[in-house]
């Protein structure tokens, strides 16, 4: 018996896990001081819990504690990488290097300095029908480098299509010539094994929403290195060591914390049960729905998608008309945080897709509470709408 509506859109944002939950209660109404706060136990306590959970966060990446900054979430990380690197760089230069693939929370403040003088190199990505579809290249970043190059971001596995890029190799050629190397990790943290020492990128953002974790709460990964610079963007109390001002978010950052440690220990098994789901689904639609293509890399090489994404486009449909008509199936047309935004999917579009193929392309995204009767259901479900849609049209 399946529990409608059936939830399958984890790349914008994951129910919250109980255990998480329990994990954060007390932090509301018990252990409510503010862990600036050096007078009294309530505050000491909330520090303690900070510190503990940033610990948890850094033993879970192999990194230091003290390299990882608490923020707001990923997309204000993204944007302390950027200005905090660029502000500091002056003197050096200003040019940055981009996939054009990367998520907006990426490409919109890169856009923005673009339009104000900044020279920005945009990547594009391995087109669509190729096994590795939406990968860069190490090559490609080589080749766009410059001396006054400052900043490259690639974020390491996409929201759309579940590729991963090949982030260790590029952060090689980064670190060679001391430019600093972002990656958004938002999709990848929990999901797949994440080893800083050995990716070597500089900084790395991250959330907590996108792993179980609750909304509002995220973290920046800064590494300590000579290069690696930023200039604070919030002013006002010199909390997380003077780069991100501001009241830390208690019973957020300890959620994150739990969020972050389930996950981990979970991802070996986690990762194979997403991608017999994954390849369930992918199945059953390829079985029940002609006309339907993958989009993205390949579904056999786990180095190459993350295991829950699947997205495909069902020619001749509508993708939202086909979103909009499976009340009790939820997924996504593209990216959460463009929604709002009428224009096709800009990922897609450099794959190679044409405007009708992005809009009729559907975006799953499988998690932790998926089970193989809802992919069942999601099947049927999407069968029926296609076919109704297809004679309508006709």
């Amino acid at each position: 018996m399946v529990n409608k509506p059936v939830f399958m859109d984890n790349q914008s944002t994951t129910r919250v896990d109980p255990r998480v939950v329990e994990a954060m209660l007390p932090y509301f109404s018990e252990i409510y001081g503010n862990a600036g706060s050096t007078s009294h136990s309530f505050g000491w306590d909330a520090k303690e819990a900070v510190d503990t959970a940033r610990s948890t966060i850094a033993k879970a990446l192999n990194t230091s504690a003290r390299a990882i900054l608490f923020t707001s979430g990923a997309t204000e990380s993204n944007n302390l990488a950027l200005h905090g690197v660029l502000q500091r760089a002056k003197s050096k230069g200003q040019h940055i290097v981009c996939a054009r693939t990367e998520h907006k929370a990426m490409i919109d403040p890169i856009a923005r300095l673009e339009r104000r003088g900044n020279p920005v190199t945009w990547l594009d990505a391995a087109p669509n029908g190729s096994p590795d579809a939406g990968r860069v290249t190490v090559e490609q970043v080589a080749d766009a480098l410059r001396d006054d190059t400052v900043f490259v971001s690639v974020m390491l596995a996409n929201n759309e299509i579940g590729v991963i890029q090949p982030l260790a190799e590029i952060a090689k050629i980064c670190r060679e010539r001391e430019i600093v190397l972002h990656t958004d990790a938002t999709q990848a943290v929990g999901r797949m094994h994440i080893d800083l020492e050995q990716l070597g990128v500089d900084l790395m953002s991250f959330s907590g929403h996108k792993l179980y974790g609750p909304k509002g709460v995220g973290a920046l990964y800064v590494r300590r290195a000579r290069h690696v610079r930023l200039e604070s963007q919030i002013e006002g109390g010199g909390q997380e060591r003077g780069l991100r001002s501001g009241t830390l978010n208690i019973s957020g950052i300890v959620g994150f914390g739990a969020a972050v440690e389930l996950a981990v220990s979970a991802i070996d098994q986690e990762s194979d049960r997403l991608a017999k789901l994954r390849n369930q689904l992918f199945d059953g639609l390829s079985q029940s729905v002609p006309k339907m293509t993958l989009n993205g890399p390949i579904l056999t090489d786990p180095k190459l998608r993350m295991p829950g994404n699947l997205n495909c486009c069902f020619t001749d449909v509508d993708g939202e008309a086909l979103m909009m008509s499976m009340v009790d199936l939820a997924v996504s047309s593209g990216s959460a945080c463009t929604s709002a935004n009428p224009e096709p999917s800009h990922v897609l579009r450099n794959l190679g897709l044409s405007d009708d193929e992005t809009r009729a392309s559907l975006r799953f995204g499988l998690g932790r509470f998926n089970t193989a009767e809802e992919v069942e259901f999601a099947v049927e479900c999407v069968t029926e709408a296609v076919q109704r849609l297809r004679k309508m049209a006709n």
